[in-house]
């Protein structure tokens, strides 16, 4: 609290503690927080009247009349003067969130003028005042104001009345003289009426690190037409006065100016008063889409019968980023290709809406069907399902509204025998394919993605293209997709998703969504489900659901266009067995982890190492089961007991997998423990100087790769199997990293460091989950580990 404050306590202190004091400030600051004016002091004040009444001095200023030419800052009065203007009320919010009003008045005696602040729950007062009454205010605070002028601050119990002793010759007269358009004259202010023709979107810019936003209603009267700005706040009069070309205005105190020889005028203090004036009426003009040619400044009506997304493009200028909107506008003579630009781009717009455009510019265009496309500008007004059309008009749009908001089913769209059809579809989406980047010939990169796409009753595939492409979507999320394009496929109807469509994802609440078949049952209508054990070679439409048990360490490679690769094994399994994954790319590089359930739509079967494995192509969808098909699967810890059955090595089988074996090291083969492999092709080589190039591919290999393995025997009670470890677990198996090797063999050139450490293999016992494999050249079967559970002497 500080000094000033506590010189008004000591007033009151024989009636309130000090807490008591200061508890009464805060509740005068709540209730009028939405205040400009209101602070501690003045609540401090409040308090102090409220108590003791108000001082004589203060019962002196704020019951005699002061001069405004008299008034000092720091003093209350009251005042009497004639209403030279009146500002329209400004909304504004307090940095609490909660919203109020301030308008300002100019009020004037013989000997000064003065600004009076009106607050929220003053403003109400004025409906009883207009400019040229003379009235009295009481109990204004005088103070400093923005442009050091004095100014008039209203309190909450402030009064307007109107002042009816007062002698007229202390008062200027007011004139409200109405000014024609063309007699307006640069630098002074005027008093106009007349007709507003057009109402642009309004424009945001940047200045001193703020935004403010800023737009030019065009205003006509019988001598002339002129432009009138409105800026920031001043903007939301439109809204707050329902303002609307054709609506006639008028205006009091707007600033007159000057630029390039032109006037417009500048909404400052001033006033609009929306009414009935007598101003020569103005029908604008409205060209049929069919007869338009090259030309400015056209207006037309239509619906919105092609609606593409914005995109977003960099100035040459500058190199700032620009928007802009296209859409095609029809009526019953044709249709027009439309180019909004800029914040006419956050106009919420939707296909089969009725567009009201005026002030826009028609040039011809071999790109479109009719010959011209429409630009708009920043004096264009575009106005959305506008009112006041004629039943003849709402009659044409209604109906082609109809055919423009048709939306065709999938099964309908299977049976298209045309190419390039474009049609509106609803559905979910499936099977959602990987980016997949390419190089144009024009030597620019495109990207392509594939998709399928369901409403329960067809299915169609779908292509996205470059930024559609580059867009996230779910997997059975409902989806409308518009002007997407035919396309013939070679098995089936496919829908090419380019720039010009769009993809709308659908609410599952939505009137839309709601009647779509769900996620699970489109699944089941188009996939069958398959445990591990019973899937096929190249089965079709499948889902195969497992748990994850092994996950290998993500692999890197160089493709044959000089590019980088990745890959990576998974190993799942369910109630009936296991199966390996592989996984390529942006699905190998994502996080896997061992226990994780893991649904595999639509995925490729293949037979490779001796051995069933799932491929995951484009088509085909990774996804996280619902909880059912997770109640369905074993956990984590029993698929370990099921799965990992121990066997000795008698009971052995050629086809086992996943089998835990437990004996002891014998022969350990330590001379040729690392093997060079080409980086390129990953052909073995042998690497008899440090400059070599590889006989299968001809590539020069500068860095080779190097695989790290260990042969051995394994021994139990029941017999001895061949064993190799390769890389990770031969490094377990040495307690040492393949970097460590290599440095300390000299690239592998001599083992002779290692000899110790690889005899001393021999006689180590190893329990290993591994798979066993048929040896064709040795005819006999061997080990191929997966994991090393435990080692021991």
């Amino acid at each position: 609290m500080d000094n000033e404050i506590l010189e008004l306590y000591e007033q009151v202190k024989d009636k309130l503690t000090i807490e008591e004091f200061q508890a009464k400030i805060n509740d005068i600051s709540k209730e009028n927080e939405d205040l400009g004016f209101v602070d501690d002091y003045y609540a401090a004040e409040q308090v102090v009247n409220n108590i003791i009444g108000a001082s004589k001095d203060d019962q002196k200023s704020n019951g005699e009349i002061l001069n405004i030419g008299d008034l000092e800052p720091g003093s209350q009065a009251a005042i009497v003067g004639r209403i030279m203007s009146i500002s329209n009320p400004k909304s504004f919010k307090t940095r609490k969130g909660k919203s109020g009003q301030v308008c300002n008045m100019e009020l004037k005696d013989s000997t000064g003028e003065i600004r009076v602040v009106l607050w929220t729950e003053n403003i109400k007062l004025l409906k009883n005042f207009k400019e040229g009454n003379i009235v009295k205010i009481t109990d204004v605070d005088i103070k400093e104001g923005f442009r050091g002028d004095n100014e008039a601050n209203l309190r909450p119990r402030s009064t307007i009345t109107h002042f009816k002793e007062a002698d007229l010759s202390k008062f200027p007269e007011y004139e409200e003289k109405i000014t024609d358009i063309e007699d307006l004259v640069p630098e002074t202010k005027a008093n106009i009426i007349a007709r507003i023709v057009r109402i642009p979107t309004p424009r945001t810019y940047e200045k001193n690190g703020k935004e403010g936003k800023v737009t030019s209603l065009e205003l006509k009267d019988a001598t002339g037409e002129i432009s009138y700005t409105l800026w920031n706040k001043n903007v939301d009069l439109i809204d707050e006065l329902g303002l609307d070309a054709g609506d006639s205005v008028k205006i009091l105190g707007a600033q007159v100016r000057e630029r390039n020889g032109e006037l417009s005028l500048t909404h400052w203090d001033g006033r609009i008063i929306k009414g009935d004036f007598d101003v020569p009426e103005f029908t604008q003009e409205f060209i049929k889409i069919g007869d338009i040619t090259e030309q400015n400044n056209i207006a037309i009506k239509g619906v919105i019968s092609k609606l593409q997304d914005i995109r977003t493009f960099t100035r040459k200028s500058d190199g700032s980023e620009g928007k802009l909107r296209n859409f095609d506008v029809s009526d019953d003579t044709g249709s027009i290709r439309t180019t909004i630009w800029g914040n006419d781009t956050d106009i919420l717009l939707t296909k089969g809406d009725i567009v009201k455009i005026i002030g826009a510019d028609a040039r011809f265009d071999d790109y479109t069907d009719s010959g011209y496309s429409l630009n708009t500008n920043f004096n264009t007004q575009l106005s959305i399902n506008p009112e006041n059309l004629s039943d003849e008009e709402l009659d044409i749009f209604d109906e082609i509204k109809q055919k423009v908001s048709q939306i065709k089913r999938l099964s309908e769209v299977e049976e298209f025998d045309e190419d390039g059809i474009e049609v509106d579809v609803i559905g979910r989406m499936f099977a959602i394919g990987e980016i997949n980047e390419f190089q144009r010939d024009d030597g620019s990169v495109g990207y392509a993605r594939s998709a399928k796409f369901s409403d329960g009753e067809g299915r169609v595939g779908l292509t996205f293209w470059d930024q559609k492409a580059k867009q996230e979507y779910k997997t059975g999320g409902a989806y409308k997709i518009e002007n997407a394009k035919v396309r013939l496929g070679m098995y089936e109807v496919e829908l090419n998703i380019g720039g010009s469509a769009r993809v709308i994802e659908l609410p599952e609440d939505s009137d839309q969504a709601r009647f779509l078949p769900s996620f699970k049952t489109i699944e089941t209508m188009l996939y069958s489900h398959k445990s591990i054990a019973d899937v096929e070679e190249d089965d079709e439409g499948i889902i195969v659901t497992g748990r994850i048990i092994e996950s290998s360490d993500v692999r890197e490679f160089d493709r044959t266009d000089g590019s980088k690769g990745y890959v990576k094994s998974l190993e799942i399994a369910d109630n009936s067995g296991s199966i390996n994954v592989t996984l390529w790319n942006e699905n190998a590089k994502k996080e896997w982890n061992v226990g994780d359930a893991i649904k595999f739509q639509d995925p490729q079967i293949s037979f490779r190492n001796d051995s069933l494995e799932i491929n995951v192509s484009r088509s085909t969808s990774i996804l996280e089961p619902d909880e059912s098909e997770i109640d369905d699967l074993p956990t984590y810890d029993e698929l370990k007991e099921s799965i990992y059955v121990p066997k000795t090595i008698e009971a052995l089988e050629d086809d086992d997998r996943n089998v835990r074996i437990t004996g002891t090291l014998k022969e350990v083969f330590g001379n040729k423990i690392l093997i060079t492999k080409c980086p390129s092709c990953g052909n073995t080589v042998d690497q008899s100087s440090d400059d070599f190039v590889c006989s299968f591919c001809g590539e020069p290999i500068d860095e080779p790769r190097y695989l790290l393995m260990v042969p051995a025997r394994l021994e139990d009670d029941t017999g001895e199997i061949s064993i190799t470890f390769f890389d990770n677990l031969a490094e377990e198996l040495l307690d040492m990293k393949k970097e460590e090797i290599i440095n300390l063999t000299d690239n592998g050139s001599d083992l002779g460091p290692m000899e110790g450490r690889i005899d001393d293999l021999n006689g180590l016992t190893v329990e290993v989950i591994t798979n066993v494999s048929f040896d064709d050249y040795n005819e006999e079967i061997r080990l191929n580990p997966k994991r090393i559970l435990s080692k021991y002497y």
